[in-house]
């Protein structure tokens, strides 16, 4: 297959593509077509995003989906590779990556690529990611970019100067609560691993 007759577009540029798309995925990993779309639809310039491998006939025989790391802004997170079936064995995953690698450093701007595989680590590795400790996609980021200004004893002291005010000691907190004792021997069968770009 030649390389120069295929192309990497996020999808929600292209939206005709959203359901050859779906139907590839949901080949892969069956869900809810409803659902499925919804996630599809949730692409945009900024992450999450959805990479599509389309042909010159506008075949869709590819998708990459990356998601945001909230507690790593420079990265972000491959949720999905996926490659059609009757096309596998052709480096159509090496290229996607590649493109996606390119997509994410010259259009996002980021510095850094983490992902999760089962079985697959040997196909990441030739690409240059190496094992890292686990990530999470969950929960938020909040830039520390408010100024405070340091207040000092004396500023607080004059701020209660012609008050009536008088200052109580509540009760000291609750003890705290027993937490159970987790397993540590438990260990994800993913695989975690990252590339710099």
């Amino acid at each position: 297959m030649d390389f120069d007759d295929l192309h990497v577009v996020p999808i929600h540029k292209y939206p005709y593509y959203f359901e050859d798309c779906c139907k590839l995925i949901n080949a892969e990993w069956p869900r809810s077509e409803t659902a499925r779309m919804m996630s599809l639809k949730a692409s945009c310039d900024t992450l999450p995003t959805s990479l599509v491998l389309v042909t010159s006939k506008n075949n869709v025989i590819g998708h990459c989906k990356l998601q945001r790391i909230p507690s790593i802004p420079e990265s972000c997170f491959i949720e999905s590779v996926v490659i059609d079936k009757a096309l596998r064995g052709k480096k159509l995953g090496t290229h996607l990556m590649k493109e996606t690698e390119n997509y994410c450093r010259n259009v996002l701007k980021l510095i850094m690529i983490h992902l999760s595989t089962r079985g697959q680590e040997q196909f990441y590795a030739k690409l240059g990611y190496k094992v890292c400790k686990p990530v999470s996609i969950y929960g938020h980021f909040i830039p520390n970019t408010m100024k405070i200004p340091p207040i000092s004893q004396n500023d607080y002291k004059s701020s209660l100067e012609g008050t009536d005010t008088l200052m109580v000691q509540g009760p000291p907190p609750p003890p705290m609560p027993k937490i159970p004792i987790f397993n540590d021997d438990i260990k994800s069968n993913k695989i975690f691993m990252i590339k710099y770009l």
